[in-house]
């Protein structure tokens, strides 16, 4: 499996963790959306997409099986984070 393209939406809202939104297509056949990036205490880390379930809790609706696939999904889409332009530049 190979992630052949990841773009990401840029967030700028104050006092929010929550920095972007990204998109990966997978082998050019398998797109995931709105996969979070937040800020952490550790710098920024992703958090698959969700729902919210019936008892209040969360549940991802797709997510790495393994901690190599999670850290090729969290490395590729911090890479494209890091490269996007920021959202005060673009108004420019």
């Amino acid at each position: 499996m190979e992630i052949t393209s990841v773009s990401v939406r840029k967030m700028e809202k104050e006092g929010s963790r929550m920095k972007g939104i990204a998109s990966v297509l997978l082998d050019d056949s398998f797109a995931v959306h709105d996969i979070r990036i937040i800020e952490g205490d550790n710098g920024l880390f992703i958090a698959m997409p969700s729902r919210k379930t019936q008892t209040g809790g969360y549940r991802d609706i797709a997510h790495p099986i393994n901690p190599e696939v999670r850290a090729m999904f969290q490395d590729k889409i911090i890479e494209a984070y890091n490269k996007a332009e920021d959202p005060k530049k673009e108004e420019e």
